[in-house]
Order: structure tokens, then C-alpha cells, then sequence
């Protein structure tokens, strides 16, 4: 199935707001998230463990699984690779391709399914004087006409909730694994 690209698009609206010390949260548009958090690690270990989507299963709650297609073995730019999500009973497999490669400093892929560019992901990493801050954003490009069948594959009706809530878990696995 092919979604043609001109189904529309969501509307803009501003929400800020701090949860924790440790934790910011952005949301400046409906269909963009930004989660930071900082971590006492150098941005090239950061950015070196982030960037293998191998070892994405360690960090996310959602997604469990990434393999390079082949061909790749290493995040560069035009690179691609599956992804392997599930949320209770529900499973399926997205197909990822890198946009940004840039070591100690970003890295950026968008999720494709059914040849259909839904979202895109990304981490920015920034140096601080105990290690880095570790922003992950998402951009949900999902016109509303395509949101249903993106519940029920996923079986989340609230995707914007859905991904704040599992980018925070992220950067909280992904700090207790890293920091010293």
C-alpha cells in the first residue's frame, strides 16, 4: 500500500514544559517532540551507541530490534535498516534510512512503511562541562487521514503521548547505561 503524499498535514500549536531537573520536554508543534536529557558521557560515546540501531532494542521500550540492510553495517548518510516495534499485543516492522551522520554532534533517520515517509527521529548531541545533553526529537508526519490505520497497527491512540512518554524512557536507559 502506497499513501499518495498529498493527504495533508497536521496543525501547529506551542506547548512548553519542564517535568524534572534532569528532564525537559518540547512540544512545538503538535507533530513535533523534543525530549532532553543530560548525561554524564562524552558526546562521541553518545553519539557511538545512539547511532549503532543495532543496540537500539537496549534504550527503547518500543523498539526492540534493528537490523542494517544489506549493504550497510555503519551509520552513514543513505543508509537503511528495519525496525522491529511492538506495544502489548501489536508488532510491526519499519523501515529506517539515515539523514544525518555526524559524529559527537547528530544523528537523524526517518521511518518509512509501505514506501510512506511517516515520521522522523533524531538525536542532538551538545557538550556540556559534566558530559553532553542529549536532545531526541520526532517529527509525526502522519496526515489525519492516515492516523487510524496507524492505531491499528500500533494499537496506541495516542501516538504524540505514546513517544514523549518512551523518548523519556530512552534517555533514562541510555544515561544509566553510559554514565560512570
Amino acid at each position: 500500500m502506497v499513501l499518495p503524499p498529498s493527504l495533508g498535514s497536521s496543525e501547529a500549536t506551542s506547548i512548553a514544559f519542564r517535568s524534572s531537573p534532569d528532564v525537559m520536554n518540547f512540544e512545538t508543534m503538535t507533530n513535533r517532540i523534543e525530549i532532553s536529557r543530560e548525561i554524564a558521557a562524552s558526546p562521541e560515546l553518545v553519539y557511538a551507541v545512539i547511532s549503532d540501531v543495532t543496540r537500539m532494542g537496549e534504550w527503547s521500550e518500543e523498539c526492540y530490534a534493528c537490523e542494517w540492510h544489506e549493504g550497510f553495517d555503519s551509520p552513514v548518510v543513505g543508509a537503511t535498516f528495519d525496525g522491529h516495534n511492538r506495544y502489548d499485543e501489536h508488532q510491526w516492522t519499519t523501515q529506517g534510512k539515515v539523514i544525518e551522520a555526524d559524529p559527537g554532534r547528530a544523528f537523524a533517520f526517518e521511518c518509512s512503511m509501505y514506501e510512506f515517509h511517516f515520521s522522523t527521529w533524531g538525536y542532538r548531541i551538545e557538550p556540556t562541562e559534566s558530559g553532553c545533553r542529549v536532545t531526541e526529537w520526532s517529527e509525526d508526519l502522519r496526515p489525519e487521514s492516515v492516523v487510524e490505520f496507524g492505531k491499528q497497527v500500533s494499537g496506541v491512540d495516542d501516538r504524540t503521548e505514546r513517544n514523549r512518554e518512551t523518548m523519556r524512557g530512552t534517555l533514562e536507559r541510555l544515561a544509566a547505561a553510559l554514565q560512570h
